[in-house]
């Protein structure tokens, strides 16, 4: 993966931080931002880059359906604004697919948005969701499945 002059910066102080010397060779599994927008882009990456965003979660019909993979534990990514600057460094911790009626509490309170509840993820995430589904011709149901992820923060490159 070629990466752009300053997030290929970022990642070399990342692994300055935290490799000895001769073991740097490590490659980013992803560049990523959070939502669908600039304005969200930048916002959810600030959540991710405080640590208070630990949770994410996506359609699975939408990764079958582009033939993107799914993130896998132990991936080390790169999360960047809506403009493409480097604001920290992830590590994926958990990957599981999941009906949408089956979250809970704790997965509502780490997505990190909103007033971080069940019932705020939950009417929030469903809008988000049907909209998502239809525009990919799908319709949109209690049970959708979402490939749910979690996520600790390892580098934000602050001193």
């Amino acid at each position: 993966m070629t990466l752009a002059p300053a997030i290929e910066a970022f990642w070399q102080r990342y692994l300055l931080s935290c490799f000895p010397p001769g073991s740097r060779d490590a490659r980013p599994a992803n560049v990523t931002d959070f939502g669908d927008s600039k304005e969200i882009a930048d916002k959810l990456g600030h959540l991710v880059q405080t640590g208070i965003k630990t949770a994410t979660s996506g359609l699975a019909w939408d990764f079958e359906q582009s033939g993107e993979v799914p993130p896998v534990v132990g991936n080390v990514e790169i999360v960047i604004d809506g403009s493409g600057n480097p604001l920290c460094v992830i590590e994926i911790t958990e990957v599981v697919t999941r009906p949408f009626n089956t979250i809970d509490e704790a997965f509502a309170y780490d997505y990190g948005e909103g007033d971080r509840t069940l019932a705020w993820w939950g009417q929030e995430m469903w809008d988000y969701y049907a909209a998502e589904s239809q525009q990919s011709g799908r319709e949109p149901s209690q049970t959708m499945p979402l490939i749910c992820m979690r996520f600790r923060l390892l580098y934000t490159g602050a001193g």
